[in-house]
């Protein structure tokens, strides 16, 4: 981010719009009118629920700020749960909140929203590489665990990454804002929640309008960063006037020939992914179909 897109800090008088009672469950504000009439710091408090942190004092700024949420699937292993078909389950039901993979003493935390993974952390990670050391201990026999939050509580957790930014407070501001006194969860400039989790200085985490989802790094998805070029069956395959057509468009409909057309157009099955919103566990099964039945090559 540009040092002139960074958020700056407010001055003292700029104007705080806070909310009225919160649904501590769903993470969602009312009127800002009944917190405004509120007189002294209980009325306050009584008006906006504190969540306590699942992971006390944990060095990764995403599993820091991680609220207490009992999980809905817990001690999975890879002896008994594929991670990918686990994934695809949460994609399929529009999931939101977090997944804990820990082995021995260590772990990695991965967010979801709407089933995608959009930020993740571990030790020495964060991001794509973080995803990828999930996957890498869950291999090793990690233990995996589920663990369910509101939307608007995914939303706001999906901006932390690997530093924190200057704080300023917008009508429109959603995110983290972490103090060494504590940090405030905010959705649209309200605040939804607190936690008494802190950083050594005050900085901030926007979230992105709409979080994009993590692709996994080259090391673990190669096939998804290489480039693949249509052969004469595959461009029968987008030629609407062919058999070849008819068969391919039976068997992977609409959206797997918008998938072989990206393909021709010299976009990676990851940058489709980003692009299209699609999980990219999705597309490895059509990536080698396509490659089996000769629509395309490895370029």
């Amino acid at each position: 981010m540009n040092d002139d897109l960074r958020p700056s800090r407010p001055d003292d008088a700029d104007v705080v719009h806070l909310p009225g009672p919160v649904d501590a469950l769903s993470g969602a504000a009312t009127s800002a009118h009944d917190l405004h009439a509120a007189d002294g710091a209980e009325e306050l408090a009584e008006l906006i629920p504190e969540l306590k942190p699942m992971f006390h004092g944990a060095a990764p700024f995403l599993a820091r700020f991680l609220p207490e949420s009992a999980a809905t699937h817990a001690g999975l292993n890879q002896n008994f749960c594929d991670l990918h078909a686990f994934l695809k389950y949460l994609h399929e039901h529009s999931w939101f909140g977090y997944l804990h993979a820990v082995l021995g003493d260590q772990s990695a935390y991965v967010l979801l929203y709407e089933g995608r993974t959009v930020t993740a952390a571990a030790a020495s990670a964060t991001g794509e590489q973080a995803l990828g050391e999930l996957l890498n201990l869950y291999e090793q026999g990690a233990s995996l665990s589920a663990h369910p939050l509101s939307q608007n509580y995914a939303h706001v957790l999906s901006g932390i990454g690997s530093r924190a930014w200057k704080f300023n407070l917008t009508e429109d501001f959603t995110g983290l804002h972490a103090r060494p006194t504590g940090a405030i969860f905010y959705v649209r400039g309200e605040i939804v929640a607190t936690m008494p989790a802190t950083l050594p200085y005050e900085g901030a985490f926007p979230a992105p309008l709409r979080p994009q989802t993590l692709i996994l790094p080259r090391s673990l998805a190669g096939w998804a960063h290489h480039h693949y070029a249509l052969t004469l069956r595959g461009k029968d395959a987008l030629n609407a006037i062919t058999d070849v057509h008819q068969g391919f468009r039976m068997q992977h409909g609409t959206g797997g020939l918008a998938f072989l057309r990206a393909l021709g157009d010299k976009n990676t099955p990851a940058e489709y992914a980003m692009r299209s919103d699609v999980a990219l566990h999705d597309l490895e099964p059509m990536i080698q179909d396509f490659l089996k039945t000769g629509c395309i090559k490895e370029a």
